[in-house]
């Protein structure tokens, strides 16, 4: 099984490049409406996908993060918050239908959408991921040629490349160029997060002093993992040391889909259903814009309010926690030294899971712009040919935390907090980028 590797990549305002590129995760990979659409119900056949330059363009983005580059999901998080943050303040500009994100664009009435978007997205992505600079050139350069020449298309490349430059101004300094500090360092008391096989090391320490793009952490808290002596973290340990474990032999064929079928990058996920969910809808560039810019906030928050709490806590992961069980002063509790999880566990503390937050912040986001009335079929690049089916938004973000179960590397506990934590993220989130009229 190859390691999914998690690239801390450097370049101006972005994440710090390490001496090493680092494997995060177990597998390859292979490879409102208007904001008022409480009530919109997509059945099978109700209507024919229909993408924008938006969809486009994200679809871009996540094509830009590619398994040969390595993965880092948190620096995934804040680049497409970012790059569609630039997206809606390009076309709020030349037609005002929402609250601008970063205020300040000069108005841009008549310009061209495409080249606004197209000029927009390549800045930013050029940016900040420049590994993948020719890509985005060439994709930029087939968009313009596309475009008639003229004052509009002019304008349009003006607008687009002035929000890029104003929203990653905004977030220079924002404190990811120092996420990987101060170095993380085990203690030696029970309950204390360890580094897990194959890793010698804790990722992105710091990540939780990145600055919000929308929340207050403070009116986010996370209120911290169950008690080593408690009654409730004996039935966790127990349910995930049976259900997770490698060759366990209660979880069922499903179960283990369902676990290889979420570990990817979570950003990349649920991106490529949001934009499932707007194609379906047939929601036009402004109202595609503010849905995948307020996903993507409410993921990039998700991951800083989940790291502050899990470098806050240091609890251990399930694999650490069940061979160490004779040490942990719970006498419900029963020690496995050979334990091994189904998936690779992270190189992150448990508590909370933040795939799950961040989950859960997605689904609030679409569920509050899109309504959880939405049946929609998602993929995944860590189980390429499966497709799973959803009747909403919340069942996909239930599957998605309850993966992590099944895959042995969180505690329900770490899984149920994360819920709660993502869904009051979400909906705070929902509430950004107004209607402006």
């Amino acid at each position: 099984m190859i390691a999914n590797s998690l690239k801390l990549a450097g370049a101006r305002n972005r994440v710090p490049r390490l001496s090493r590129i680092v494997a995060l995760a177990g597998v390859a990979l292979a490879l409102a409406v208007q904001a008022h659409a409480q009530d919109a119900e997509i059945a099978d056949g109700a209507a024919k996908p229909r993408g924008n330059t938006v969809t486009h363009w994200n679809t871009v983005a996540i094509d830009a993060f590619k398994p040969t580059q390595g993965t880092n999901p948190m620096g995934q998080s804040r680049t497409l918050a970012i790059l569609h943050a630039a997206i809606h303040d390009a076309l709020n500009a030349i037609d005002h239908r929402f609250k601008a994100y970063t205020p300040g664009l000069a108005d841009a009435h008549g310009a061209s959408v495409d080249a606004a978007v197209a000029a927009a997205a390549h800045d930013v992505l050029v940016a900040q991921v420049p590994e993948q600079a020719a890509m985005v050139d060439d994709e930029y350069a087939r968009a313009l040629a596309g475009i008639r020449e003229g004052a509009a298309k002019a304008s349009g490349i003006s607008v687009g490349q002035a929000s890029a430059a104003a929203n990653m101004l905004r977030r220079r300094g924002d404190g990811s160029d120092q996420a990987a500090e101060p170095v993380y360092v085990p203690r030696s008391s029970p309950g204390d997060y360890q580094f897990t096989p194959p890793f010698n090391f804790a990722a992105l320490p710091g990540w939780g002093r990145v600055k919000p793009f929308v929340i207050e952490l403070r009116e986010h808290p996370a209120q911290g993992p169950d008690r080593l002596s408690g009654a409730q973290y004996a039935r966790d340990l127990a349910f995930v040391k049976a259900i997770g474990k490698v060759d366990s032999r209660i979880r069922t064929a499903e179960q283990s889909q369902i676990a290889q079928f979420w570990y990817e990058d979570s950003p990349l996920g649920w991106n490529r259903i949001a934009s499932t969910a707007i194609q379906q809808l047939r929601l036009d560039n402004w109202s595609a814009a503010r849905v995948f810019a307020l996903v993507n906030f409410a993921m990039a928050d998700g991951y800083i309010a989940g790291f502050e709490a899990k470098y806050h806590f240091r609890f251990w992961r399930p694999e650490t926690a069940i061979r160490a069980a004779a040490t942990d002063g719970n006498r419900l509790t029963e020690a496995d030294p050979t334990w091994k999880p189904f998936q690779i566990t992270p190189p992150v503390p448990d508590y909370p899971s933040t795939h799950t937050v961040v989950g859960w912040a997605a689904a609030e986001v679409l569920i509050g712009t899109l309504s959880d009335r939405v049946h929609f079929g998602a993929d995944s690049l860590t189980l390429p040919g499966v497709t799973r089916e959803f009747e909403g938004f919340s069942a996909a973000a239930e599957e998605n935390g309850q993966s992590r179960i099944y895959a042995g590397i969180h505690f329900g506990h770490a899984v149920k907090d994360g819920r709660r934590l993502g869904r009051g993220i979400g909906r705070s989130v929902t509430e950004a980028l107004a209607p402006a009229r």
